[in-house]
């Protein structure tokens, strides 16, 4: 994959410097599946929107510093736990966690109004999931 220089991001882990370089279609209405998969969770981390990436069982995978950030949770508490049913259960409905059930493959955007844990706040979610890879994913704008 060819990549350009979008942005020059620094991250500091174990005491080392790092330059991160990201794929150039990495803003939130543009950044495909594809690309989610391929990056690694430093790569993930420097993206200015959360991103939760879960299984088919809604078991949290990917959760990135900026979600963990913005939602105040630390993601050694929401890894390995059901996304739906124990980290966002505002989602548990039709507008989000059923349209992962119904539909194999997902790539929507729409305003949505978080709720738990705070008081509500708008927000744009991006809903990407395919058949032909092993996690879903959820991303989120405020």
């Amino acid at each position: 994959m060819l990549l350009q220089i979008i942005k020059c991001l620094r991250a500091r882990r174990a005491n080392e410097e790092l330059l991160i370089v990201l794929p150039k279609n990495v803003d939130f209405e543009t950044v495909g599946l594809y690309d989610l998969e391929a990056m690694g969770s430093a790569e993930r981390d420097a993206l200015p929107f959360g991103i939760v990436g879960f299984g088919v069982d809604t078991i949290v995978q990917v959760y990135n510093a900026t979600e963990a950030r913005m939602s105040g949770l630390d993601p050694a508490t929401v890894i390995g736990v059901p996304f739906f049913d124990a980290v966002a259960q505002c989602m548990n409905n039709f507008m989000v966690a059923q349209r992962f059930e119904d539909e194999p493959e997902l790539d929507d955007v729409f305003p949505y109004v978080l709720t738990l844990r705070m008081r509500p706040t708008k927000v744009r979610l991006r809903l990407l999931a395919t058949a032909q890879t092993p996690r879903r994913y959820v991303l989120i704008q405020r």
